[in-house]
């Protein structure tokens, strides 16, 4: 038998001393959620190694755990939050980041909304977070998630919005779908690297912006993001 708890918890300390986690509710989330729970049933036995995994025959992946780590620490993600994740994959970060805005035995409301393209992934997605208790709190769509959700919504609807695929730029409905003092970390490049960017909007809706780190992300298809037949190339 593989003791998954034991192998999750030397995985988030690893993290926590490589100064990657940061703060107790990431250590803590990361610790809850069971990651062999989210990837594909194949790789189970590889799901607390610090990499990407395939989710099957998809083309998309479940991100390394030190990727989600620090995406999870530059959302600066608190209780009572309502955010939207772009790439829903296989619903393990939105497991996490439910867990941080609304905590499992908690009463906090908080809300995570995410979208794939991809109708097998939705699928997975809802299954897995439906299995592992967060279902009330998360909320899977099938959509183009360039075009934020509800697609082509230009009202402020988010507090954060953490995009995990790859985008040439900024997509605008994603600026738009943010609240002021809001956070939207995404990857930002060509389809075979990225920088790892932070923007966070002030009342006059303008942004600032920081480079968090380099990064290699899936690349975000959809009508504000890469094509289709730039894809179907790779």
């Amino acid at each position: 038998m593989v003791d998954f708890a034991e192998l999750r918890r030397r995985m988030v300390e690893n993290l926590v001393r490589e100064g990657i986690i940061k703060s107790d509710e990431v250590r803590r989330a990361m610790l809850t959620v069971p990651r062999e729970e989210f990837v594909w049933p194949n790789t189970k036995d590889k799901a607390y190694w610090d990499t990407p995994l395939p989710l099957g025959a998809t083309g998309q992946t479940i991100s390394a755990p030190h990727m989600v780590a620090i995406m999870l620490e530059e959302c600066e993600l608190e209780r009572g939050m309502r955010v939207l994740e772009i790439g829903a994959g296989s619903g393990y970060n939105a497991a996490l980041i439910a867990e941080i805005v609304s905590p499992t035995g908690s009463k906090i409301s908080g809300k995570v909304v995410t979208v794939d393209r991809v109708k097998d992934l939705v699928e997975f997605a809802k299954m897995n977070i439906k299995r592992t208790g967060y279902q009330d709190r998360v909320e899977v769509y099938l959509a183009d998630g360039s075009l934020g959700y509800p697609e082509g919504c230009e009202e402020e609807l988010y507090d954060r919005i953490m995009v995990t695929a790859a985008s040439p730029k900024v997509p605008k409905m994603l600026k738009k779908q943010l609240k002021k003092g809001g956070v939207l970390l995404i990857p930002v490049g060509n389809i075979w690297a990225q920088s790892l960017v932070k923007l966070v909007k002030h009342e006059d809706g303008s942004f600032d912006e920081k480079y968090v780190c380099e990064c290699v992300f899936v690349p975000l298809i959809g009508k504000d993001g890469y094509s289709e037949q730039m894809n179907e190339k790779q």
